[in-house]
């Protein structure tokens, strides 16, 4: 019997490993169920789903030219398509109140790279140095440059005063 991808056999566990579980198959054929392939659910050890002898129901679904066959035992189970998964529902949009779920920063603005004028792990604090609130205005390409070469400059300044302070900069004889 020729062995095609997508018929559902009858087989008889094996053998099972760590990553899977070796199913004999009509005629002496044996297919491999990857792990991955056993349960809908996580599977950490194949002997929780699986034991020697036991006869499953599996889905071939692949065979490739050396002889190996993929089976799947989780594909056997009919699902109906809207139980596949629900459908994601859109994310809330944000306000620009303050307060909320916008991590201390007013209006919901979003900053990325690293500390901000000594912020711990990238709050906003005002006092500390962080940036003023400009209201969410359609800026152009020109501006976003600019604005970017402006705090990157003031970043290689303050990393270039800290770094010469440690090491002792501008003269300061080292021991």
């Amino acid at each position: 019997m020729a062995i095609e991808v997508g018929t559902k056999l009858e087989g008889k566990v094996t053998g099972i490993t760590h990553f899977g579980a070796f199913v004999d198959l009509s005629g002496g054929v044996t297919g491999l169920v990857h792990i991955s392939e056993i349960a809908d659910n996580y599977v950490k050890d194949v002997n929780d789903h699986l034991k020697i002898n036991d006869v499953v129901t599996v889905k071939v679904i692949n065979v490739d030219k050396d002889g190996k066959i993929g089976l799947s035992i989780k594909q056997t189970v009919d699902k109906p398509p809207e139980a596949a998964r629900p459908p994601r529902s859109p994310r809330p949009e944000r306000s620009g109140s303050t307060g909320g779920s916008t991590g201390g920063r007013e209006g919901g603005e979003r900053f990325s790279g690293g500390r901000e004028g000594g912020g711990g792990g990238g709050s906003y604090n005002r006092e500390r140095g962080g940036r003023s609130f400009k209201p969410a205005v359609k800026a152009t390409f020109e501006d976003k440059v600019s604005r970017f070469l402006k705090d990157s400059e003031e970043r290689a300044s303050s990393i270039k005063k800290n770094t010469e302070s440690k090491r002792g900069g501008r003269g300061a004889k080292r021991m």
